[in-house]
């Protein structure tokens, strides 16, 4: 198969995914190394594909998430109060799509997290501990920022009551 077919494919096999695909997968599927596929990712994005890396792989972004509500909010919390922030999110039907600090010197830092359920949640936090990493908060005192997708407003109000209830929202 040439790189143009497994690339097409690889387009096939993402948009046909209820999930993430490692690239580790993707490569056992193709028989190719995983730096392959790596390469093949970045040319599908140059080429225009919506393709997201997250912590569990890679993600090709469906037209139906552009009819989803999106909003940037501003969290605070200790490290001991993670998972009830993303339980809190994902139990009310919204879903948290990136996660960006204020570093003093690299300025923003934002990284992939495309949690839609406790699943992804437990996922999320298991390769925290597995790795023996902190969040990214840990790098600005708690503060950092969210994006959330809700599928309509009444979602979104519910998540946003919430995260303020729970005293995760930011709000000086």
């Amino acid at each position: 198969m040439n790189a143009a077919t497994r690339r097409e494919q690889i387009l096939q096999l993402l948009s046909q995914s209820s999930g993430p695909l490692s690239a580790t997968a993707i490569a056992s599927r193709f028989s190719v190394s995983r730096q392959i596929i790596v390469g093949d990712i970045a040319l599908l994005r140059a080429a225009g594909a919506d393709i997201t890396a997250t912590p569990r792989g890679y993600l090709l972004e469906r037209p139906e998430a552009q009819n989803h509500l999106e909003i940037n909010i501003v969290c605070e919390h200790a490290d001991d109060r993670l998972a009830e922030e993303l339980y809190t999110v994902v139990d009310l039907g919204g879903a948290l799509i990136d996660v960006t600090v204020e570093h003093s010197i690299y300025g923003q830092i934002c990284a992939p997290l495309h949690i839609y359920s406790r699943f992804d949640a437990d996922a999320f936090l298991s390769k925290l501990e597995r790795e023996n990493a902190r969040p990214l908060c840990n790098l600005t005192g708690g503060i950092h920022l969210h994006r959330l997708r809700c599928p309509n407003a009444e979602v979104q109000a519910r998540v946003l009551q919430a995260l303020k209830d729970k005293g995760f929202l930011l709000e000086r």
